[in-house]
């Protein structure tokens, strides 16, 4: 059965300023497997976001923020597999992050095994050690790992920037779904890459 839904009004922001000492970024699983074609669970939008993450990264790059990117990684087996079917396995091109994104050295690729990046991870101990009061994130699924990622900040008193630009999701009502949440239910600030200044 088919639904019309009007997606409640959210204010998209024209220029947000960051920290860049108390500033991370966080892009999560942009990997093979969600990215490029042959991948076990593309998003077909996913590919079309890599421009606007490059623009963060060279802007988090030249101004010194942390840099941080989840790596969704499964094993043979895992309880995710009869929901989503085999994708990510560790070791494997699907599990490895795009080329056009790839990390450089000092920038911390977090592995994670379910939806939240900061699940099982050491990602808020890393934060905090670094001083870090605001996230940017970006990346794929957005109503999934982006959500639960963003979500997991907001519960842990960061503020939370979310990159309309810079998300993908597989149709567009979870897209929109998942900026409503972050916006009405964690306070997140709604915005694009190009609108970020580093001051």
């Amino acid at each position: 059965m088919a639904v019309t839904l009007q997606v409640p009004e959210y204010t998209v922001e024209r220029e947000v300023t960051v920290q860049p000492r108390t500033t991370a970024l966080i892009v999560v699983d942009m990997q093979n497997d969600f990215v490029k074609p042959g991948g076990a669970l593309v998003v077909e939008t996913a590919a079309a976001t890599i421009p606007a993450i490059q623009r963060l990264l060279a802007l988090a790059r030249a101004k010194g923020m942390k840099v941080f990117f989840t790596q969704d990684t499964h094993e043979e087996g895992d309880i995710e597999f009869p929901i989503w079917g085999p994708h990510v396995l560790r070791g494997t091109w699907g599990w490895q992050i795009v080329d056009e994104l790839a990390p450089r050295p000092g920038e911390r690729v977090i592995e994670k095994l379910r939806y939240d990046g900061f699940f099982g991870t050491p990602l808020d101990h890393e934060l905090r050690l670094a001083g870090i009061q605001t996230v940017i994130v970006c990346g794929t699924v957005a109503n999934i790992c982006v959500l639960h990622t963003a979500g997991s900040a907001a519960l842990r008193g960061y503020r939370v920037v979310l990159l309309i630009d810079a998300i993908s999701a597989i149709i567009p009502f979870d897209q929109q779904a998942a900026i409503r949440q972050v916006h009405f239910l964690y306070r997140g600030v709604i915005t694009t890459s190009e609108a970020i200044r580093a001051a």
